[in-house]
């Protein structure tokens, strides 16, 4: 029998909630029901309180403060019960109390949301988590002949989730590398070089696929990391649209894992449609990469700004780094007649990378003449992660 919290708030949607949770016990598992109401009221409503979660500092008498306050408060009180899966309903003040808990607890817990505001930008919701949201179609406001189909769907989901077979395991260490369009050559030769070794779990990267990749390292998921592509880098210094935050390598650093990584992409910063381009950077270098991403060119300046970045992330680190840099060109436009070719910006990321790295035995920069995607440049980087990482790593299981 797995445990199954329901969490909402019950002082408005009880009905709906308690309708759920009956499902949810009915297909024969035990649950635990939550209540995230900001009323003053601490009516037994749910087998948890709002008090329960969050005390009386969070009944404010001011929505938005009282909302804010709980979503933290429950993204303290719910991750260290480890919750076998987890229900939730919301509007928009629903969702954004519960979404930041469901964040925080690790991929593989089955986390269903039923929401008004599923259809739009999920992205503050979903964040790097896998949390599944199904869009409520009428309000979170009784139950009626839609909500009674859609509340029922996503309650025999989860059941259905908390029910499956465990998945098998796998006995090699876990390996994350981020890829872009204009590096996959370079990860898809390094992903054939070990694939007998590790477990390869390639992460797309678009801010949210390096955020991804950070939190199952940060969770203990992820054994080492081939970080060929930190162009959300490029992104976050420039104002794109695909940026890192800016705890980009904060996860390598907090976790100590063996870390290989390059300078993928750093030539570019993205944007969407033509006519979304700022227009500041509209007699930028500009590529069309197709009809809904635009891609810029950077200057110098920025790739010394992407570069002191990088440089002071892996400062950071106290585990092993190994920074690889191919000096022939870091994406499949960046090469020698190319949209992208650029020597005085490619300069200008090295000589800062030299300048700002600070050295050790622990932490090397390690300088190549080859081009990013030549297959030559992904033989270093696995001799790289041979040495620093071995062929011991625990293995990582999502």
């Amino acid at each position: 029998m797995a445990h199954a919290y329901v969490v909402g708030t019950f002082d408005t949607k009880g009905d709906e909630l308690h309708h759920v949770a009956d499902l949810v016990r009915a297909a024969g598992h035990e649950v635990t029901t939550v209540d995230v109401g900001t009323s003053e009221a601490d009516a037994r409503r749910a087998d948890v309180t709002p008090h329960e979660v969050a005390g009386p500092e969070v009944f404010t008498g001011d929505r938005g403060t009282s909302v804010s306050a709980m979503a933290d408060a429950l993204a303290r009180w719910l991750p260290p019960r480890r919750p076998d899966g987890v229900l939730a309903l919301g509007g928009s003040g629903g969702t954004a109390i519960v979404t930041p808990a469901l964040q925080r607890l690790p991929v593989g817990v089955p986390k269903i949301v039923v929401s008004t505001v599923a259809s739009g930008n999920t992205a503050p919701y979903v964040g790097s988590s896998d949390i599944t949201l199904m869009y409520s179609v009428t309000d979170v406001a009784g139950l009626n002949r839609i909500s009674r189909v859609v509340l029922s769907n996503a309650a025999h989901a989860l059941a259905g989730a908390l029910s499956a077979p465990p998945v098998d395991t796998v006995d090699r260490p876990a390996l994350g590398l981020t890829m872009f369009g204009v590096t996959t050559p370079c990860v898809t030769a390094v992903t054939e070089q070990v694939a007998d070794e590790y477990d390869c779990l390639v992460f797309h990267a678009t801010g949210t696929g390096g955020r991804a990749m950070e939190k199952l390292v940060d969770d203990g998921l992820i054994s080492a990391v081939v970080d060929v592509s930190t162009t959300e880098i490029a992104d976050f210094v420039a104002g794109g649209i695909m940026a890192a935050d800016a705890d980009r390598l904060g996860a390598i650093s907090r976790r100590r894992v063996p870390w290989v990584g390059s300078v993928g992409a750093l030539d570019m910063v993205n944007f969407g449609a033509p006519d979304t381009v700022p227009e500041h950077y509209r007699g930028r270098t500009l590529y069309e990469h197709n009809a809904q991403v635009t891609l810029m060119r950077t200057t110098p300046d920025e790739c010394r700004a992407a570069a002191r970045f990088l440089a002071e992330g892996l400062n950071a680190c106290e585990g092993p780094v190994r920074l690889v840099v191919p000096t022939a060109g870091v994406s499949a436009l960046d090469v020698e007649g190319g949209p992208f070719a650029d020597p005085d910006a490619t300069a200008a990321l090295v000589e800062t990378l030299r300048a700002e790295l600070r050295a050790s035995a622990d932490r090397r920069l390690i300088e190549t003449d080859l081009h990013v995607n030549d297959p030559e440049f992904a033989r270093v980087l696995v001799e790289n992660l041979h040495e620093i990482a071995g062929h011991d790593q625990e293995s990582g299981e999502a």
